[in-house]
């Protein structure tokens, strides 16, 4: 039991290690990038989007990126990778500040502070997410050059990005996600919205990281990181469902119970939270027996999966 728990607490903090890392990294990105912005946007849009990709993520989209680049292959140390790492980081910050509003969900707390269109007004934060669509594009060519790939996987990254961004992802998913307000919908449809909303963006990390590291790559290990990414993607809205409901605002870094407030249907609303707990636990391992069945061997991707499940905020 001793060398068990060694070996659990060992596994954690490497995976802690690896997280640092990658948030340092592309939060140097991120930095230079967000700071470019006064060079070609009106003021306050570089200032509100400086706020909001610099604020305190946990940068799991990112961390996803260089893991599976790194999984088939990629040298982790590229510079070009980080860059692509921060494009999708990038368009998830645009999504959560366009979810904020109040023509959305309506939210005054992100990451543990007031979010942007409370820190600035909603004019200016509908503006900077407007523009960190073009910011990512930006950020996404520039890793792309680094890195020397070819036209045909530049253009299967970037379709794999703005896919995940547009109507078939997180758009398309908060859409469905303000028509469920105050409807009990079936699981079904329930994770049809988090299949986009949530999930469209984190299975497009793991597929953008596999198709950067070189036309090699097995097609087989390219639809383990897809199956593998839609897998953990569903679990993690579904750990964001259990916290909303048991933890505290402080603990999240934004408003707890905000789900019941809008009178969402949740997975804990309609399974409860034991259940949703284990539907959690079971696609995480789903996802890790994907990886298995490709002979697709990354502890990285493993451990992720686990803290996916297991994070507390």
């Amino acid at each position: 039991r001793g060398s068990c728990s060694l070996a659990t607490s060992t596994a954690d903090q490497a995976l802690e290690a690896y997280l640092i890392d990658t948030r340092s990294r592309v939060d140097v990105v991120l930095e230079r990038w967000s700071a470019a912005g006064h060079a070609f946007w009106p003021a306050p849009v570089p200032a509100a989007v400086q706020y909001s990709v610099l604020s305190a993520g946990k940068r799991l989209r990112p961390t996803l990126v260089f893991a599976a680049y790194e999984a088939l292959g990629g040298d982790g140390a590229a510079s070009g990778i980080g860059e692509l790492a921060a494009a999708v980081e990038v368009v998830h910050a645009y999504s959560l500040v366009h979810d904020d509003l109040p023509c959305m969900d309506n939210d005054d707390l992100r990451r543990g502070r007031p979010t942007v269109h409370r820190a600035f007004d909603v004019r200016a934060a509908t503006s900077a997410g407007f523009h960190m669509v073009g910011l990512a594009a930006r950020v996404l060519a520039s890793g792309l050059d680094a890195l020397r790939v070819e036209s045909d996987r530049r253009r299967a990254i970037a379709l794999e990005l703005f896919r995940a961004a547009g109507a078939g992802g997180m758009i398309g998913g908060q859409v469905l996600d303000l028509e469920a307000e105050g409807l009990a919908i079936s699981i079904g449809a329930l994770q049809e919205v988090h299949q986009r909303k949530t999930g469209a963006l984190i299975a497009a990390a793991c597929v953008i990281g596999g198709l950067a590291a070189g036309s090699g790559a097995p097609a087989d290990h390219l639809a383990a990181l897809r199956v593998y990414g839609e897998a953990i993607g569903l679990a993690f809205q579904i750990a964001d469902d259990i916290l909303d409901a048991t933890a505290t605002s402080a603990q999240l870094g934004k408003t707890a119970g905000r789900d019941a407030a809008l009178a969402k249907s949740t997975f804990v609303s309609i399974l409860g939270v034991g259940p949703a707990r284990a539907e959690a636990e079971r696609l995480a391992a789903q996802a890790v027996d994907r990886l298995r069945q490709a002979a697709l061997a990354s502890p990285t991707l493993v451990a992720l999966a686990h803290y996916i499940v297991t994070r507390t905020n």
